[in-house]
């Protein structure tokens, strides 16, 4: 009896060990190993494949993987209007599109940094906002993705599910507010001024955004009209520039009641309600944030600042 006890427990040792060993020696599986476990996330394991990033994803790491569904997948081909077949055969797009799902390092739940600037492993950012305990993710196209799944513990990082798939940014500051109705004046005035090179290259900025109504009480308050503002062109780059802070700073990270340096050169201050307060002791809120950019961000406010006289 004692001799068939240690033979059944020498084979059970056997077959553990083979197991551990198919699972890669003892360790818990890899990033790659858990999505191809996955039922709902084959087709992000087709497109690691396609696009030649196995073998990173199942080095050592550790990565942070936010993995799309498959019908975050379907959900992206309608949106784009191609076949999975197509997207797949398109090896840069799909590993810049799938680069920018990963995070150098491990980051779970509790250590995601709630409003800031997230830099993924293809150089590019989205941030992630907490409402009522959910998490989303804001791309850099400004688009939404659900957190739906998080901390699921590999070997070589940890994987968070998503509901949509993320994109980096496809659009520089000016081209993000040309195509927002409400800052046309905005745009023909960083025209005017002969300032969309300088808002159109690599940056960061930071641009407080005044709209359409805003501009049309500055008018008002000036006593000109539009075409006599857009004609002063020193007056224009002044009080333009004094709206452009150099870097990316997100709506978590304004510095409430310290002055703000401008690249005009003055400062302004921004309150706990998103008032700002600028060097003519004038004030305007910021009506939206966080518009994301290629090249920055832009924060929306409802009255033009101006610098000192």
């Amino acid at each position: 009896m004692q001799r068939r006890s240690i033979l059944l427990a020498v084979g059970a040792a056997t077959v553990g060990s083979s197991l551990l060993a198919a699972c890669g020696g003892g360790n818990d599986p890899d990033i790659v190993q858990i999505a191809q476990s996955n039922p709902d996330l084959s087709i992000l394991v087709e497109a690691v494949a396609a696009a030649g990033l196995v073998d990173t994803l199942k080095s050592p790491g550790p990565f942070t993987v936010f993995a799309p569904t498959n019908a975050a997948f379907v959900s992206l081909l309608g949106e784009l209007g191609v076949t999975k077949d197509a997207l797949l055969a398109n090896k840069p797009l799909l590993a810049a599109v799938l680069t920018y799902h990963v995070l150098s390092g491990r980051v779970d739940k509790a250590a995601i940094p709630a409003g800031k600037a997230i830099s993924t492993v293809g150089g590019s950012i989205f941030k992630i906002d907490t409402s009522s305990g959910a998490l989303a993710i804001t791309d850099g196209r400004n688009r939404v993705s659900k957190i739906i799944q998080t901390d699921i513990n590999a070997s070589n990082g940890v994987i968070h599910v998503i509901d949509k798939v993320i994109l980096p940014a496809n659009k520089n500051i000016v081209e993000t507010a040309a195509g927002i109705s409400d800052f046309s004046i905005l745009v023909e005035a960083v025209i005017a001024a002969n300032l969309q090179g300088t808002l159109s290259g690599v940056g960061p900025f930071t641009v407080f955004a005044p709209t359409n109504a805003a501009f049309a009480a500055l008018l008002a308050e000036l006593g000109i009209s539009k075409q006599a503002l857009l004609a002063d062109v020193p007056l224009l780059t002044n009080v333009l520039t004094y709206h452009v802070v150099a870097g990316r700073v997100l709506k978590a990270d304004v510095p409430v009641g310290t002055p703000i340096a401008t690249v005009q050169g003055g400062k302004f201050t921004v309150d706990s309600t998103l008032t700002i307060t600028d060097a003519r002791s004038r004030k305007a809120k910021i009506v939206a944030t966080d518009v994301l950019t290629s090249n920055g961000v832009i924060h929306v406010i409802d009255k033009v600042i101006l610098p000192t006289a």
